[in-house]
């Protein structure tokens, strides 16, 4: 009888870790990418540059600019 509770707490103790070990991990990769986005202003010239436009700063800024706000849209809409 012993044993049997001493699995069941095993497994108990394995699934809230793992559960908990997603969360904390979810969360630490959603901060990594907003303060460190996939993509930057470079890579946005070079994407331009490859589609045939020439890159003018001013649209790069908005690109940027608009990704930024799309990124804080989806970040107000999780939390409600």
């Amino acid at each position: 009888m012993g044993t049997i509770w001493v699995v069941l707490i095993a497994l108990a103790t394995l699934v809230i870790g793992l559960i908990l070990g997603f969360f904390i991990a979810r969360k630490t990769m959603m901060n990594y990418l907003k303060k460190n986005p996939p993509i930057n202003e470079q890579m946005l010239r070079t994407m331009m540059m490859q589609m045939g436009q020439k890159p003018s700063q001013k649209k790069i800024n908005q690109m940027m600019r608009g990704m930024t706000q799309q990124m804080e849209n989806q970040d107000k809409k999780k939390k409600k």
